[in-house]
């Protein structure tokens, strides 16, 4: 007898294929019977639903969230079952657990605890909080940099690159799944091409990834691209460009001709994949967006404050409405902002992105998903955070018809999984984890919105986690049946 069957659903494996009409078993926590099933201790009536595996973020910043909000109810409501975490160069691991995580990363990596220094003792740390989801893990060029050299603006000596490359292959030895970059940040900023290369190439002999946030996504775009592609090529590793965009009015439609050129390296035999999240305003570290010398007028006419912690009634509101209120230069108020106590961890979001070059990323060949989010739930996040994947179905597939349901749902499952080495997730398929999401495709909706950030979506009436009910019906059953996963491997204390 099955632990659980969903009876009359219309089934999306994750393939790419067409739905079919059937019922899925599931028994110690795996897929039994896919199409026709034997009875189940727990019988659900799917009621014509469309079920499909767990969707897979393959951009968060959850690192810290797994401690702060084990639960991952905001994105267990959406049906995300998965993460890649350790993203943009910021990572949890390695750490020393002597110094604040949180401070070289602007609050971005907060919430961590525990005295763990690795990747091995991040995993027993964060399964111990009964997480809700299953997270996978990359190892972040700014930790490590700043683990070694701190906050210097210099090349690494022989001995500083020897350490930061033994960090990185320790990591991906003890099941990351690649190294991150955020070249656009402290202190990636200040690393050349050759120090990168030198460390992604530690992610080579076990064929796992080179993820990127470029150093630049504005005015030098296809510039970023080309190095990007040069790390990949010269480190001899699968590059995979995090949250693909041209960011600014001036910048708007390169989207194409950087699509073209991962197209020409495609075709020389390059690995290059992408995400893209689909909303038009991105969000992040509001101080690195600025030169507190010089600040950017124009940037600052598009941003809206998510998160402050110096000034907290700012939180949910455009940079010029409150100048305007308070009869202040707007860039007098947004060095006021950045220079004020903790004002380094205020989280912005910025409205710098062309609706048609979203729709460019989404409608080309095997782009993923990614949310981007910085869960930071004080303030009012992007609600990306909440509503990314819904949106994909509601917005992208239902109403604009960029992408068939299939392919959607092929492009949010295995396709990450396999890209990212999730081993056995990714598909409805027999002995597969049965990672599952129960949802009404003509309902789907997201619900977040800047004003409303943290709404949970419509339409999704089931999310399963390794073949526990962790949402269902609008309600958190907080199962704590999330795994931290390793690279093409087991999941951390599993066996073989």
């Amino acid at each position: 007898m099955n632990d659980v069957v969903i009876r009359n659903v219309s089934i999306l494996d994750g393939s790419g294929g067409e739905a079919f009409h059937g019922d899925v078993g599931i028994e110690g926590g795996r897929i039994t019977e896919v199409g026709e099933a034997r009875p189940g201790r727990t019988e659900i009536d799917g009621k014509g639903q469309t079920l499909c595996p767990g969707f897979i973020d393959t951009h968060s910043h959850d690192d810290g969230a797994f401690f702060r909000h084990p639960g991952m109810e905001f994105k267990l409501a959406q049906g995300v079952t998965t993460v890649v975490a350790g993203n943009c160069g910021f990572s949890a691991i390695p750490l020393d657990p002597d110094v604040d995580p949180g401070k070289a990363s602007g609050g971005i990596l907060a919430g961590l605890e525990g005295t763990f220094s690795d990747l091995e003792g991040y995993y027993a740390a964060a399964l111990a909080k009964k997480p809700g989801i299953n997270n996978m893990m990359l190892v972040g060029h700014n930790t490590v940099r700043t683990l070694v050299m701190g906050m210097e603006k210099r090349a690494p000596t022989t001995d500083e690159l020897s350490k930061m490359k033994s960090h990185v292959s320790r990591a991906i030895e003890q099941g990351a799944c690649g190294f991150s970059t955020g070249l656009i940040y402290r202190p990636g900023r200040w690393s050349d091409t050759d120090e990168v290369i030198e460390l992604a190439a530690q992610a080579s002999p076990f064929d796992a990834l080179y993820t990127t946030h470029m150093r630049n996504e504005g005015d030098h775009l296809l510039d970023a691209v080309d190095e990007a592609l040069t790390i990949g090529q010269e480190g001899n590793v699968h590059l995979h460009i995090s949250h693909h965009k041209s960011a600014g009015p001036a910048n708007w439609g390169k989207v194409g001709k950087s699509l073209n050129k991962v197209d020409e390296a495609l075709a020389a035999g390059q690995r290059v994949t992408l995400d893209v999240y689909p909303y038009t305003a991105g969000s992040g570290r509001m101080i690195e967006y600025f030169n507190l010398d010089n600040i950017n007028r124009e940037l600052a006419e598009v941003i809206r404050i998510a998160s402050c912690p110096a000034f907290r009634e700012y939180e949910g509101r455009m940079l010029k409405d409150i100048a305007r209120e308070e009869d202040v230069d707007i860039c007098d108020l947004t060095l006021r902002i950045l220079t004020a106590p903790k004002g380094d961890r205020t989280i912005c979001i910025q409205f710098i992105i062309a609706e048609e070059d979203v729709a460019t990323n989404l409608a080309y060949r095997d782009m993923m998903v990614g949310s981007d989010g910085i869960p930071d739930l004080n303030g009012r996040p992007h609600p990306r955070l909440f509503g990314t994947f819904p949106r994909i179905l509601a917005k992208y597939v239902r109403d604009d018809s960029i992408l068939t349901l299939p392919e959607a749902i092929r492009r949010m499952t295995s396709l990450p999984a396999r890209v990212f080495g999730m081993e056995q997730r990714g598909l409805i398929r027999e002995r597969y984890w049965a990672d599952l999401v129960l949802f009404d495709p003509e309902t789907v909706q997201d619900m977040a919105t800047y004003d409303d950030p943290k709404s949970e979506p419509d339409g999704i009436s089931l999310v399963m986690i390794n073949g526990d009910i962790g949402f269902r019906d609008g309600l958190h059953f907080h199962s704590g049946s999330g795994k931290m996963l390793r690279f093409r491997r087991s999941a951390y204390g599993e066996e073989a």
